[in-house]
């Protein structure tokens, strides 16, 4: 098998770190490649490192595991650049919710839509940009495989201002699948799904029998017609109307509608977040220091970033049932300058979208609000601009007041105001 190099950024991540290891330390066609961790958290970074050099020496894959807090100095030779890094995550994500309700604005999670979207979007973009110049000085070949949200608005940013190549990565097609199958009372591994639209505002154009290619939508209908009607309220009702399913879950999809909220106002769980970071950290020590068995850490994640890398190093022609790429026509009736999520084919050749043609009218006009609000968040944080920004709040349908807005932008704006910054 072939080697490769991969640098990590954002290694110090409690979960996609861990995910990626899992993935990473059960290939054994990744044998004696080189694994390059890099996190600005010292304490974070030299956890992980330790972690990775124990998984390698425990999966026998005589991998080569460097760390550093400078990128610069392990980019050079990479062939595939993975991301997962966040700015202040959850301290910055919890303004991002709370100041909006403060005004009056309902909305879920303020992560990728919304005035929390924007703002995710103000301060990541400009640390994002920084990594693909780095990358087209030093490793111009290599591929962005992205994990961090937000994911739409940090493809369409490469897909516009880069040369690199590059594909965000997402589970939520799993989860849509997950819960048709509860739904339709199936396993969700006897089910195909295909899936195209925007991250976390995809649809299941098709569900499937794996075994036999008998179309599961009729059962679908009957059974989602009885079923436990607290179960994904917002993401059903938009089934009944658009004929198609959503996915990946009722506050992700909620977070790009005005009436999102009336499936829970309740944000993410930042509290049980911080728990399970402090747990995390004492699970990772105590299998650094034995205390815990590494071996049941052995299984792969579910993640697609390492069948990606090894879908290109080997010439697999690999399917991977999602990816986040530039349109450029492959869903037609969606502006090509716009990011988008569907099914991808990767051979030695690289990264390849299949085409989808056009979605059904009515949800293409639905995703199209969305790519609008999502081109201007862009072009905001690319020229780190306060009226831009303003624009990106007043076409955006979660917004409801002017007046409002005025105010998130002001109050949102000095609190990020370290990280938004012209990036062209």
């Amino acid at each position: 098998m072939n080697k490769t190099k991969i640098v990590f950024i954002g290694a110090g991540s409690m979960s996609f770190g861990l995910s990626m290891f899992k993935d990473i330390f059960t290939s054994y066609e990744l044998a004696e490649s080189t694994l390059s961790l890099v996190d600005i958290d010292e304490e974070n970074l030299e956890r992980m490192y330790k972690l990775a050099l124990k998984m390698n020496e425990e999966s026998g894959l005589g991998m080569k595991i460097e760390a550093t807090t400078e990128r610069k100095e392990v980019l050079p030779g990479a062939q595939f650049v993975v991301n997962s890094l966040a700015i202040e995550r959850c301290a910055l994500w919890k303004q991002d919710f709370e100041i909006p309700k403060k005004y009056g604005i309902r909305h879920t999670l303020g992560e990728n839509g919304g005035p929390g979207g924007l703002f995710f979007t103000m301060r990541t973009i400009p640390v994002i940009m920084d990594i693909l110049r780095d990358m087209e000085k030093l490793c111009p070949d290599a591929y962005f495989l992205n994990f961090s949200n937000p994911e739409s608005r940090i493809i369409l940013a490469l897909g516009r201002y880069t040369k690199i190549r590059g594909v965000g990565l997402c589970h939520g097609v799993f989860m849509g699948r997950n819960d048709v199958a509860r739904i339709m009372g199936l396993n969700p591994d006897d089910i195909d799904v295909f899936a195209a639209g925007l991250n976390h505002f995809q649809w299941l154009l098709e569900i499937r029998d794996k075994k036999t290619g008998e179309d599961l939508y009729p059962l679908l209908r009957e059974k989602e017609k009885t079923y436990d009607p607290s179960f994904m309220p917002l993401s059903r009702k938009l089934f009944r109307v658009f004929g198609k399913y959503p996915s990946c879950s009722d506050d992700h999809i909620g977070e790009y509608l005005p009436y999102g909220w009336e499936a829970g106002e309740e944000g993410y769980p930042f509290d049980e977040d911080e728990k399970n970071r402090i747990l995390m950290k004492k699970e990772i020590e105590e299998r650094i220091n034995g205390t815990k068995p590494l071996r049941d850490w052995f299984v792969p994640s579910g993640e697609r970033a390492v069948h990606v890398i090894t879908g290109i190093l080997n010439n697999k022609k690999q399917l991977i049932e999602s990816g986040i790429v530039y349109n450029n026509g492959v869903i037609t009736n969606l502006p090509a300058d716009a990011a988008i999520e569907v099914p991808i084919m990767v051979d030695k050749f690289g990264i390849h979208p299949i085409a989808v043609g056009d979605l059904p009218p009515g949800i293409a006009k639905l995703l199209t609000t969305q790519v609008c609000v999502q081109q201007l968040a862009v072009d905001a944080a690319i020229n780190g601009s306060k009226e831009l920004a303003m624009q990106a709040l007043l076409i955006d349908p979660v917004i409801n007041s002017t007046q409002a807005a005025e105010k998130i932008l002001e109050e949102l704006w000095e609190i990020n105001k370290p990280y938004i910054r012209k990036c062209v």
